[in-house]
């Protein structure tokens, strides 16, 4: 097999990884070294100032040990397998590189014999990367349960961001879909990589040169869909996975249909949660800037989100004691929870009514989304003009408001490019 049916096979293999999140580091290039780094660099997305960057997505081997009922690659599924020397790959990736296919690599691998041995495989990946090819890019990694401490040290050393694969929402579906993985091992080097991101910051204070951990951080992802677990539960999860590890991000994969095992949701019968899907990433968002907490936007009384609107819209229909909000008076914190009023917005508010009373029209100049913020906010006082809907019609219209096929289509690039559309 030649080195471009193994690219074929392995990029293919790798479509279910989620990666499209920005690089969340900053990094020059230097002399003697091949690319760089930039905070707004991302995968098959597009950045704050309209780039669409890109990284070569690709698996070191799709030869896996494990049998996970929801896994393309698990080792009972009748697939093509591959596996790229630590030369091809790195040859590779610097060829990509040279033509401006790509600003970086996201690497992941099946599970070849045992972790120690796959993780070994991708650090030699890297080290020719970094030290033989001197490519100073961004290197996405992940990083393998059950891996020994060194070795995961030793990729974090390499790597600019490590994430490890959650997969599943509880451990009762973990055991049930996967029984040679457990949450506990699925924890334990998560907070390995937070323990060392943390040392590493305080010596590279202290000492300029000092090597890097993981400088961009690390994230997660958990499929949903597979399995029965509630928004609710799913989100408290996430909760406490910013809380207790760091992370950077948790990215929510829809499940696709890949096994006809009788565990999961018949093929022909589902399809995908995509809609589901974008609805966690608005609520992710949420949580990690506009300062919601899981528990305030699901309950045991509403354990999944309303389809027809998104989280915030949700959350405000819900709690219209606190509504209208009087923007000229209202700190940074209420606004954020007004539909229509993301971050930049907010902040713009607090900007222009020190200089001069607010209007509507000076709202909607400012990046106001007043479709969304009308039933929620006064000016002086005083409601939008001409605005004529009682409160039990608000969710009509603002159900009317949101484009579901298009939502379905491109769940996560909406999610990341319309912050503060979707606010």
């Amino acid at each position: 097999m030649d080195v471009m049916e193994k690219l074929t096979i392995l990029t293919d293999a790798a479509k279910y990884d989620a990666a499209c999140t920005s690089s969340g580091l900053d990094r020059r290039g230097r002399a003697g070294r091949l690319g760089s780094a930039t905070f707004a660099g991302c995968c098959h997305s597009f950045s704050a100032d309209g780039r669409c960057v890109t990284l070569l997505k690709v698996l070191m081997s799709n030869a896996c040990a494990y049998d996970c009922q929801y896994c393309v690659n698990r080792r009972s599924n009748d697939v093509p397998r591959a596996t790229f020397t630590p030369r091809e790959l790195a040859q590779l990736t610097i060829q990509f590189y040279r033509r401006n296919y790509i600003e970086g690599l996201f690497l992941s691998s099946a599970v070849v014999g045992t972790p120690d041995h796959t993780t070994e495989r991708m650090i030699c990946v890297l080290r020719l990367l970094r030290e033989e090819y001197g490519f100073w890019g961004y290197i996405h990694a992940k990083a393998i349960p059950g891996t020994d401490p060194a070795l995961t040290r030793q990729l974090g050393l390499l790597a600019d961001r490590l994430s490890v694969n959650i997969e599943l929402p509880s451990q009762r579906s973990l055991a049930l879909l996967a029984p040679e993985k457990q949450r506990a091992g699925i924890l334990a080097p998560m907070g390995q990589i937070r323990d060392g991101i943390a040392v590493s910051r305080e010596e590279v204070v202290r000492y300029h040169h000092a090597p890097r951990f993981a400088p961009a951080g690390q994230a997660t992802q958990m499929i949903i869909g597979a399995t029965p677990e509630s928004d609710r539960h799913i989100l408290t999860l996430s909760q406490a996975l910013y809380d207790k590890y760091q992370l950077k991000r948790v990215f929510y994969s829809a499940y696709i249909p890949v096994s006809d095992s009788s565990l999961l949701p018949a093929p022909r019968q589902f399809k995908p949660p995509l809609l589901r899907e974008h609805r966690l990433y608005q609520a992710d968002w949420l949580l990690r800037y506009y300062h919601f907490r899981a528990e305030e936007l699901l309950d045991e009384d509403m354990p999944n989100f309303d389809q027809r609107v998104d989280p915030k819209c949700s959350w405000a229909l819900r709690h219209m004691e606190c509504f209208p909000v009087e923007v000229s008076r209202a700190d940074y914190e209420t606004l954020l929870r007004v539909p229509g009023i993301g971050v930049r917005s907010a902040r713009r508010i607090l900007t222009a009514r020190r200089a001069a009373p607010l209007s509507f029209d000076v709202l909607k100049r400012l990046g106001v989304v007043l479709k969304r913020a009308q039933y929620f906010i006064t000016c002086g006082g005083k409601l939008l003009p001409g605005l004529r809907v009682r409160e039990d019609q608000v969710l009509g219209h603002l159900a009317a408001l949101e484009r579901p096929a298009l939502f379905a289509a491109v769940p996560e690039q909406l999610s990341l490019f319309d912050g503060e559309a979707g606010a």
